[in-house]
């Protein structure tokens, strides 16, 4: 990795130079605060610092979530409805990110935001360490473990929850909208390369613990605690941004006509429409909302169960699941920096659009795979390199596509909107998947993947009425890759 040029998100920095200023009516007395607001080493720090929070807030998520977590229930004999509540109540909790959003703009400061909210939400997870250390002791039962487990999922969750919309808001203020796919592009690689590297490493020391997987997870789960509290650290390094300083200057940006000529944005100063209105106006804001629940709701509906279906019905070793993850994160890795350049290029709507119809059949590619050498060694790792090539555009794209349609007036309360209305579609997928595997509907798993990729194709139909601003129409991607097809067939 170290001798791949590629371009860092301090590189990035330079470019926001290049970037021409618009001009406004606003008065001078706001411009230089404005432009004084942001200096060029302190975004580079910023994006250096966010760099670095996602690998340490990675290895706490790979700890508390995932496939150890998945293991850790199925060790403890957990049902198949206790695997839907576990996927879906990261989903539910975003119900209350509108409330979160609401109450980090009556704050003064995102980092003192931030911290009240995800320390908490992290340190919380002792309690499981505690926990784990209390069935090894025969002082709790497995099904209380089980129970305590969701618990603490709920609680972290939907503490966590309040902060999500502050944090992408804040996130978003720091990047550039022209950069963010590259940067977006290259955070996420990073992340997926500390999965590629740490999965496996902690797979293999919770299989090969000598107390056994469950005390093996909690020496895992203790170690990414630590993580997570060194993730917090990083936010001191970020330029931090007053949220009510931010909506004091009102920016419309479905008005600025990003042409050719880089025509003069209009800034409107008059007094906007109370929040609901406006978003009930904004049929493009709702149009991506509509897409992005039913896509919630029909990827969650099988998504969660694949680990289930790998370590209960093919009973595999916990060694070669996390082997095939780290295969998945290692082709989520590698393309994230091609379709981060690709969506600056064509945007993020059409990738969305024609990588999703890739992602739409992949549940039907798990029905023919079964317990045998062929297909733990080559079909297997080639489903999750596809997994992991065409969900990076699909999460890089959807990223950015929700920065695209959100204002900047109230932006994390957009934000929390989305993840909210999302979140309930989300989870009651996959609360209904998990009832239609426990009573065998249609063939349980196999059956499930199929309602999922029918669902998945519907989704994508409201991506053809949402806008995107410097974005390509599909035409228009036809046309850019013709001479590419002519090749081929030449």
């Amino acid at each position: 990795m170290n001798n791949a040029q590629v371009e860092t998100p301090s590189s990035l920095i330079s470019e926001v130079s290049e970037v021409e200023i618009v001009k406004t009516t606003i008065s001078a007395e706001i411009i230089p605060k404005s432009k004084n607001k942001f200096p060029k080493d302190a975004i580079r720090t910023s994006l250096k610092a966010s760099t670095i929070d996602g690998i340490f807030a990675g290895i706490f998520g790979i700890t508390t979530g995932g496939i150890l977590l998945s293991n850790f229930l199925v060790e403890l004999g957990a049902s198949p409805m206790a695997f839907g509540l576990l996927a879906s109540i990261p989903m539910v909790v975003n119900l209350i990110q509108p409330l979160g959003a609401y109450i980090s703009e009556r704050f003064h400061s995102r980092c003192q935001y931030s911290l009240l909210i995800y320390a908490p939400s992290r340190l919380i997870w002792l309690i499981l360490v505690i926990g784990i250390a209390a069935f090894s002791q025969k002082f709790i039962d497995s099904q209380q473990l089980v129970a305590l487990t969701l618990l603490i999922v709920l609680v972290s969750h939907l503490w966590g929850g309040l902060g999500s919309a502050s944090w992408l808001s804040w996130i978003a203020t720091l990047v550039h909208r022209r950069l963010r796919g590259r940067y977006f592009g290259i955070r996420n690689s990073v992340a997926s390369l500390t999965n590629l590297i740490c999965v496996p490493m902690a797979g293999f020391a919770v299989s090969h613990w000598n107390g056994g997987t469950l005390q093996g997870y909690g020496v895992a789960l203790f170690t990414g605690i630590l993580f997570g509290v060194m993730s917090l650290a990083c936010q001191y390094f970020k330029l931090d941004i007053n949220p009510q300083a931010q909506n004091a200057v009102v920016t419309d940006a479905k008005n600025l006509d990003v042409t050719s000529n880089r025509q003069i944005a209009d800034v409107n100063l008059i007094s906007q429409p109370k929040f609901w209105q406006s978003i009930r106006k904004d049929t493009n804001f709702l149009m991506f909302l509509l897409y992005f629940s039913v896509w919630m709701f029909a990827v969650n509906l099988c998504n969660p169960f694949f680990n289930l279906y790998m370590l209960d019905t093919l009973n595999l070793d916990i060694s070669w699941v996390t082997v095939y993850s780290s295969l998945q994160a290692g082709a989520n890795m590698l393309m994230l920096i091609l379709w981060g350049r690709l969506a600056d290029k064509i945007g993020n709507r059409s990738l969305l659009f024609f990588v999703g119809i890739l992602v739409a059949i992949a549940p039907l590619l798990w029905l023919g795979i079964g317990y045998t050498s062929q297909d733990m060694w080559l079909w297997l790792p080639m489903l999750h390199v596809f997994l992991g090539g065409t969900g990076a555009a699909i999460d890089l794209c959807g990223n950015n596509m929700q920065l695209e349609v959100a204002p900047l007036r109230n932006q994390s309360i957009y934000f929390a909107t989305i993840a909210a209305v999302a979140g309930v579609c989300g989870a009651f997928g996959t609360i209904l998947g998990g009832f239609l595997v426990q009573i065998n509907f249609c063939g349980g798993l196999l059956g499930l993947f199929v309602f999922s990729t029918i669902f998945r194709l519907i989704a994508l139909l409201p991506l053809i009425f949402v806008q995107e601003s410097r974005g390509q129409s599909f035409i228009q991607v036809f046309q850019i890759f013709q001479p590419f097809r002519l090749r081929l067939r030449g």
